[in-house]
């Protein structure tokens, strides 16, 4: 018996895929809904709208929506110029309106290939024609970033996290040391490889962060209680671009406790006192106190951290062995935070 998909896999999961009039994002789309996904389908060639796609092919994104149908999932037809930063911005406003998150965004907008046909294979840069090479940069990678852009922080909303999927061909390896057919060509392949990487640092679901304040070279002092610390505001902030890990190494998360206190007399406002702690409320975090040597990690990043907590029944928070894993001069370091 063979393989079949599973219809129920990604029922009530949001997916876009930009670019799926056709060719492999109707491909991907087709298989994003046999596993029961609504997906909103988006291109410019439509059945009712003026816009086309450079290539003046008959094949719309309403068909795609209707094959993402017969395969149980959701298809939703959405017109849309990637290239055009307020038509992806409207899109993004549509998704959330419409369906409050997004789980998965494919970005396969292309339509670069009749721009350097084959008779301008390996032309160098001078004889090329100059505004239709920087229409293939603009088609196949500008449309990524703007995509990005906009709609990332749909992704962000969500509790568990999502997927981006950036369509290219030839891996980084294989491009690395290949030429491809022409430099805006090559420029966009690469490109968008390397869009994959940044992206996946940026949206790393265990990325921590740790706070320097040299709070640590104070501690038995009373200079080591003046602190600086995290407000609800900010504490968001990282929580909102997908930071799961806090840490510090001052006595407290929050800020000073006094000045808390008086903000809180001051404003009548009980809720200024450990802001930043029940901002955990709202976004799941964690948060590491009374850290050490962060003068001594690569800054602002090239380095890993491990915490090991002591687990207490019934309590909130407990002990931990937090070290950092580096590398310097060639050797790697693990170091206690």
């Amino acid at each position: 018996m063979g393989w079949e998909p599973d219809p129920q896999a990604l029922r009530g999961r949001v997916a876009v895929v930009a670019g799926a009039t056709r060719g492999a994002g109707r491909g991907i789309a087709a298989a994003l809904g046999e596993a029961g996904a609504t997906v909103v389908c988006t291109g410019r060639t439509t059945r009712t709208g003026p816009t086309r796609s450079d290539y003046g092919r008959p094949e719309t994104i309403e068909e795609t929506a209707e094959l993402v149908d017969s395969l149980g999932g959701t298809g939703v037809p959405v017109p849309c110029d990637h290239t055009d930063p307020d038509q992806v911005a409207a899109l993004a406003d549509r998704v959330r309106a419409e369906h409050g998150h997004l789980d998965v965004l494919v970005n396969d907008i292309w339509g670069g290939e009749g721009l350097h046909g084959p008779d301008n294979w390996n032309t160098p840069i001078w004889d090329l024609d100059l505004a239709a090479g920087l229409r293939m940069l603009r088609l196949g990678l500008e449309t990524h970033l703007i995509t990005s852009h906009h709609l990332l922080p749909l992704l962000l909303d969500r509790p568990d996290g999502g997927l981006v999927v950036e369509v290219s061909d030839g891996t980084a390896d294989y491009n690395a040391t290949r030429y491809r057919i022409s430099v805006f060509y090559d420029l966009v392949k690469v490109g968008v490889n390397r869009l994959a990487f940044s992206q996946g640092h940026e949206l790393a679901p265990r990325e921590i962060v740790m706070l320097w304040t040299g709070r640590d070279k104070f501690l038995g002092s009373e200079e080591y209680f003046d602190q600086p610390g995290m407000t609800r505001e900010s504490t968001l902030w990282l929580c909102e671009r997908g930071i799961k890990v806090i840490g510090i190494d001052a006595y407290g998360f929050d800020r000073k406790f006094a000045d808390m206190a008086e903000e809180a007399r001051r404003t009548g406002d009980p809720t200024r006192i450990w802001e930043a702690h029940f901002a955990g409320l709202e976004r799941e975090y964690c948060q590491i106190e009374k850290v050490c040597n962060l003068d001594s990690l690569p800054a602002p990043h090239g380095f890993a951290v491990l915490a090991m907590p002591v687990s207490i029944e019934a309590a909130s928070g407990g002990w931990a062995r937090v070290v950092a894993l580096f590398e310097t001069a060639g050797q790697d370091v693990i170091a206690d935070v």
